[in-house]
Order: C-alpha cells, then sequence, then structure tokens
C-alpha cells in the first residue's frame, strides 16, 4: 500500500495528532492560533518574540475598510447570502499586486536583493546598499515593493509600530533594516518622499523570522480572512452592499459601442 507521510494532521480512532502532539490535550486551549499558524508554516515551535511579530502582522494586515477586497465581499454576500464560502472566497481572491500582494512582493524583492550580498557593518553601508537598490529599480522603471501609500501619506502608523516591536523583540533583522534604509535614501533617487507601507513593511517582517517566501501571500490572506469576517457581520448588522449596487445601477450611462475599442490609433 501506498504510504504518504506527513507531520501535520493525522486521525485514528481515538485520538488526533497535529505535528506530533495530542491536538486535544496539547494544543487545544494551549497554543494561540498565531502560534499555530507559524508552526503549521515552519513545523518548529517559534519563541515567545517570533509569535509577537507574527501575531503584530496578522493583526497590521487584518482589516483596511472599504477596500475592493471587503466591498467584493459584501456584494457577492448580495448576490448569494446562501454562499458564506463565495463570499469569502471572493476577497481573497482580489488579494493581488495592489492590495495584498505588496507583502509578498516585498519580502521576494528584498530577499533577493540581500541574496549573495555581504550585509553591511552599519548605518552608511546600509544606505549606500539602499541607494543603488533603488537606483536600479528607477532605471528600469520600476517600482520599489513596500513604498508609498495613497492614504497615509506622511507616513503609515504600522511601519512604525511593527518596526518598534520588531527591535523590542531583538527580530530587526536584513530585511526590516534594507526596507528601513530604503525609506531613508529614496528622496535622493526619486527626488520625493514616501512613505514605507505596512504591507512592505510586514513582508520584511516575515522574511525576518524565516518564513517561506513563497508563503508570504497566504499569510496576507490568513490575515484577511478574519477581516472579510468582520466584513460579513457588519454586513449583517448594518448593511450596505445594496446600496453600493443601486448606487452603481441607478447612475449607469448608456454610451454607443466604440468600434476602436478605445484605441487611439
Amino acid at each position: 500500500m501506498t504510504e504518504y507521510p506527513t507531520a501535520l494532521g493525522a486521525s485514528t480512532p481515538e485520538r488526533i495528532t497535529l505535528l506530533g502532539e495530542d491536538l486535544a490535550e496539547d494544543v487545544m486551549g494551549r497554543v494561540s492560533f498565531g502560534e499555530l499558524a507559524f508552526r503549521l508554516a515552519t513545523q518548529r515551535r517559534p519563541t515567545p518574540g517570533e509569535v509577537r511579530v507574527f501575531e503584530a502582522v496578522l493583526a497590521a494586515l487584518a482589516d483596511h475598510g472599504f477596500t475592493p477586497t471587503a466591498i467584493v465581499t459584501r456584494l457577492t454576500y448580495l448576490s448569494a447570502p446562501d454562499s458564506i464560502q463565495g463570499a469569502l472566497a471572493a476577497g481573497l481572491l482580489g488579494g493581488g499586486s495592489r492590495f495584498l500582494g505588496v507583502t509578498e512582493d516585498c519580502g521576494r524583492f528584498l530577499h533577493e536583493v540581500l541574496t549573495g550580498v555581504q550585509l553591511p557593518p552599519g548605518e552608511a553601508g546600509w544606505d549606500e546598499l539602499a541607494l543603488k537598490t533603488v537606483t536600479a529599480q528607477r532605471e528600469a522603471g520600476k517600482f520599489v515593493p513596500g513604498l508609498g501609500h495613497h492614504v497615509h501619506k506622511d507616513g503609515d502608523p504600522r511601519t512604525r509600530r511593527l518596526f518598534e516591536i520588531a527591535r523590542e523583540e531583538d527580530l530587526f533583522g536584513p530585511h526590516l533594516t534594507l526596507f528601513e534604509a530604503i525609506g531613508r535614501v529614496h528622496p535622493r533617487v526619486l527626488g520625493k518622499t514616501l512613505p514605507l507601507n505596512g504591507a512592505g513593511a510586514c513582508g520584511a517582517a516575515l522574511a525576518d523570522l524565516g518564513l517561506p517566501l513563497e508563503l508570504l501571500r497566504g499569510f496576507a490572506l490568513l490575515a484577511r480572512t478574519a477581516g472579510l469576517i468582520g466584513q460579513l457581520a457588519e454586513e449583517l448588522r448594518s448593511p450596505v452592499a445594496n446600496e453600493i449596487f443601486l448606487s452603481v445601477d441607478g447612475n449607469t450611462v448608456s454610451v454607443p459601442p466604440d468600434p476602436d475599442g478605445g484605441s487611439d490609433g
């Protein structure tokens, strides 16, 4: 018989094990959900400091109000109230390069810069590396992931707080250090000052925790799931989805078709 080995969950008629421990006796009521999520991804027990940073990231990404992910969740529930899973899935599927995906994009970007590079000994060295990084992105016509925010023009409060927590737990590693340096030097290249956004800081923090880069967006989606449940709970108490729908439907303007498809050519 073919065997399928796993260190995660397994069941017998008498007990359930998870990560080699008895789920009912050793995990339930003893391990926080944040710690469990960390352990499931790494299959190791995190330190209290790692749990604190990780859970701070989850809190930072849980909910940001009426973002597209929240709106589509509410509208999907309006259309299919019998499908909570569909409403949640709709919101999660909207996690991409503009919302939520920045966490993974920034973590990967910083990791690529740091791969094979000798870490600078001091702030001046980090600033030099950051300056080269921003300059290369500018010359390539690319944005620096995690730089800029459409609301928090003068600074994202999540970034400041996450920096504080990581330093308090002695987990301010090379990814956060490079990200912070980018915040200091980018005006020299771009000619303007942009904030380091919270999603980018979260990606840097997760990378410093040694979590798999391929899963960084997954952690953002894990956090946002809680936020979307909150959006649905509020929709039940104080619905707005129908008003959003009617505001669009009632203001639709009929125009002739464009045979060129909007092309200028």
